[in-house]
């Protein structure tokens, strides 16, 4: 019998294109081009004797053969880091910060592609303000943040720009003649300072109604039908609906994602780049 070895960068290259649905995002988790990933993938399947990945101009989907493949791919996967980290001198230990805007419901997923991209990584992640994660960036206490634009900072790399809208619950209906009840985040908060004050700018008088020690609380204040509130549509239950529009409220911008790390390369910069190319697809999805 003629002995089948299989090549770990193809079989890596397989997995990243099936996690993150492009081979675009694949190529750009694993530091390489396009054209490189597809012929990884050819190569594997030619070995294998089977397709893999169904192409289309739109989208890539996993064959039959290739969706029973990818479990013992990713186990080869980890048989295989954990053989390359017997020799390491203990984990490494990767401490992030990302704020409470940014954390969304998809963060389960995110912590679990940074693993599967390196299983021997110690990950930390702390959720808080863009302000206090920040300042504990500056003291060192954490290695890389994800954080909302600051005042006073036009350091980090935008990850990505994500849209905002005044959300309130289905059938929620404004009291004429009464100013305009929202729900916020408290004190000090970017997004918050931004809806004051274009509400302020367009003469709309408002007053706080609730004001929430995270973004959760606040959507639950929305959807319990206390007023308006600016907020990311994947932040919110579904049901919810950008009142916007219907009260004539000024629109909110695109406010971007920015990184700010210290991390430059080595097996953290790898976790980083796989939760940076999800977390964008997260968004943009």
């Amino acid at each position: 019998m003629t002995e089948r070895s299989l090549d770990i960068a193809a079989v890596r290259a397989f997995v990243r294109i099936a996690e993150l649905g492009s081979f675009t995002r694949a190529a750009e988790v694993l530091h390489t081009t396009q054209a490189a990933i597809s012929l990884k993938l050819k190569r594997l399947e030619d070995r294998l004797g089977f397709r893999l990945i169904e192409r289309t101009p739109r989208y890539v989907e996993l064959s039959a053969r290739g969706a029973a493949f990818l479990g013992q791919a990713r186990e080869l996967l980890a048989a295989h880091d954990r053989a390359l980290s017997v020799a390491a001198e203990g984990r490494q230990r990767l401490a992030i910060g990302i704020s409470e805007h940014v954390a969304g419901p998809e963060l389960p997923a995110l912590i679990a592609r940074m693993n599967a991209a390196d299983p021997q990584l110690l990950i930390e992640i702390r959720i808080a303000s863009s302000g206090d994660l920040l300042q504990s960036f500056d003291r060192r206490e954490l290695d890389t943040v994800i954080v909302r634009l600051h005042a006073g900072r036009d350091d980090g790399q935008v990850l990505t720009k994500e849209k905002f809208g005044w959300f309130a619950a289905p059938g929620w209906q404004h009291r004429a003649g009464e100013p305009l009840p929202l729900a916020t985040m408290a004190q000090p908060c970017g997004v918050r300072a931004i809806a004051e004050q274009l509400l302020d700018e367009s003469g709309i008088p408002w007053t706080e109604v609730f004001v929430g020690g995270g973004v959760m609380a606040v959507a639950a204040a929305v959807m319990a039908g206390l007023g308006v509130a600016a907020l990311s549509p994947r932040m919110l239950p579904f049901g919810a609906v950008d009142a916007g529009p219907r009260l004539g409220l000024p629109a909110l911008p695109q406010l971007p994602v920015l990184l700010h790390t210290r991390v430059r390369d080595g097996r953290k910069r790898d976790a980083l780049t796989a939760l940076g190319a999800a977390f964008r697809s997260a968004v943009k999805g």
